[in-house]
C-alpha cells in the first residue's frame, strides 16, 4: 500500500509513519506539505492508494485538494485526517466524497482501528463528533427540513443507502440524520419515527 499524507506540519507527518508501520508490512508513505506539493505527487505517482489530508494548509484548503482528489483521481481513497470538531467539516468531508473523517487527537490504535475500516470499503465517522452533535440538539423542537426529508424517504421504505443516492449526499451522513432524528424525536427504530414525524404535522 502506497499512503500519501498532506499536513504542513513536519513532527505531526513523521509521526504518521510509524503508525502505518504498522498498518501492512509492505506500506510506502509519501508526505507533502502543501496542496501543490500534493497535486504534483499524485501525478507523478499512480500507485498512490490512499489520501490522508488536513484541512488546514498553507496554500489551498484540504477540501479543494479532496475536490481534486474526486476529480482526478477517482479510485483513489482520500480520508480527513483533522483538528477540527465542527460537524459542518464533517458532513462537508463525507458530501465530497471522503470515505472517512479522524480525529487528529486519536491515538494510534483508534487512528489504524479507522483505516482498515475504511480499506474494507467502510465509512468512518468519529462517534465523538457524533454524539456531540446529537447532545446539542434540542429535542423540544421539530425537525430540520433536511431530517423532514430523511424522514419521508424512510416511510417510503428506503434504504440508507437509497436514501443517500436520493440525496445526492453520503451514506454516512444519512446515518447522522437518523441519529439525529431519533434522538429529537425520543424513538428508537424507523416506525416510530415515522409515527412521531406524523404527529408533529408535516405529513398529512
Amino acid at each position: 500500500m502506497k499512503i500519501l499524507v498532506v499536513d504542513d506540519h513536519t513532527l505531526f507527518r513523521e509521526g504518521l509513519v510509524y503508525v502505518f508501520d504498522k498498518l501492512e508490512d509492505d506500506t510506502t508513505v509519501l508526505e507533502a506539505s502543501s496542496y501543490e506539493n500534493a497535486v504534483s505527487l499524485l501525478n507523478e505517482d499512480p500507485d498512490i492508494d490512499l489520501v490522508l489530508l488536513d484541512l488546514c494548509m498553507p496554500d489551498k484548503d484540504g477540501f479543494s485538494l479532496l475536490s481534486y482528489c474526486r476529480k482526478h483521481f477517482p479510485l483513489v481513497t482520500a480520508v480527513v485526517l483533522s483538528a477540527s470538531k465542527q460537524q459542518s467539516d464533517l458532513n462537508r468531508a463525507l458530501e465530497g466524497g471522503a470515505s472517512g473523517f479522524i480525529p487528529k487527537d486519536s491515538s494510534s490504535k483508534e487512528m489504524l482501528n479507522a483505516l482498515r475500516l475504511i480499506m474494507l470499503g467502510e465509512i468512518y465517522v468519529p462517534a465523538s463528533i457524533v454524539k456531540d452533535s446529537v447532545q446539542d440538539q434540542d429535542t423540544s423542537e421539530s425537525l430540520t427540513p433536511r431530517q423532514y426529508e430523511v424522514v419521508e424517504m424512510m416511510m417510503k421504505g428506503l434504504s440508507n443507502k437509497k436514501i443517500a443516492l436520493e440525496m445526492g449526499i453520503a451514506e454516512a451522513t444519512i446515518k447522522m440524520h437518523i441519529t439525529a432524528i431519533f434522538k429529537r424525536l425520543g424513538v428508537s427504530n424507523r416506525t416510530e419515527a415515522a409515527i412521531a414525524a406524523q404527529k408533529l404535522g408535516a405529513f398529512k
